[in-house]
């Protein structure tokens, strides 16, 4: 288990590059990290997912600069993601699958955070690997009926929203998150993805008032609620 958390947190660590090079353009591959402030390279030992910015109390070695709360953040949120979907589902296609939705949920996530937007450079790709991965989790046929009920269901919120509202309500990034959710998780999953993620996005928006929240993390929150307890909660409903 403790492997899982680790490998987690180390995949989390190249998430946080993920999320804070591909909106600015600049290469994601194997160049050594640096300060974004003094620009001076950081030390292997100075990269270790979460410990690092612990031990170097959120600052700079260099330049004392303050370490963003995001990096350890997407670590954390991804080591505890992994132990969490090997906890349920074990060593599988099917949580190698999770695994890969997940890590792209993450990264989505914290750039509709800083950016207000969700790049299809992510989402439309992922539908993609959706599709090949449900020939071992979910079928072909749920995959695709989920990402037609994932972009069918918020393109028609998109529309009457705008009809209500006199603006848009729904952004083709969210439409296009959700499409690729319903790819890995079918078309229950995707329904339950929006129920809770609006579910959660109610619950956090209505306290901040008139502040505009992207829809994108709320998404991504339902969508782990939906993978790690989905089926649970839908055979309690049944019982009852």
């Amino acid at each position: 288990m403790a492997v899982f958390f680790l490998l987690g947190a180390c995949f989390g660590s190249f998430l946080g590059v993920i999320v804070y090079r591909l909106p600015r353009k600049l290469p994601i591959g194997l160049s050594c990290s640096r300060c974004p402030q003094c620009g001076q390279r950081i030390r292997w030992y100075d990269n270790i997912p979460i410990l690092s910015y612990i031990l170097l109390g959120g600052r700079c070695r260099f330049c004392k600069s303050r370490i963003p709360i995001r990096y350890p953040l997407i670590e954390l949120i991804t080591a505890i993601l992994f132990l969490s979907t090997f906890t349920r589902y074990g060593i599988g296609i099917k949580t190698l699958s999770l695994l890969i939705l997940f890590s792209m949920l993450v990264a989505v996530s914290f750039m509709d955070l800083d950016t207000q937007k969700i790049p299809d450079i992510l989402t439309l790709p992922g539908m993609g690997m959706g599709l090949v991965l449900s020939f071992w989790t979910i079928s072909i046929v749920k995959s695709g009926i989920g990402i037609a009920v994932g972009v069918g269901l918020l393109y028609i919120v998109a529309i009457i929203g705008k009809l209500l509202l006199k603006k848009d309500a729904m952004g083709g990034g969210d439409i296009k998150l959700l499409g690729m959710i319903g790819s890995f998780l079918g078309p229950v999953g995707a329904l339950l993805t929006l129920f809770f993620g609006a579910l959660v996005g109610v619950v956090v928006s209505v306290p901040m008032r008139k502040k505009r929240v992207p829809f994108g993390p709320f998404l991504s929150i339902g969508a782990f609620i939906a993978a790690l307890w989905g089926e649970r909660i839908i055979n309690m409903i049944i019982k009852h």
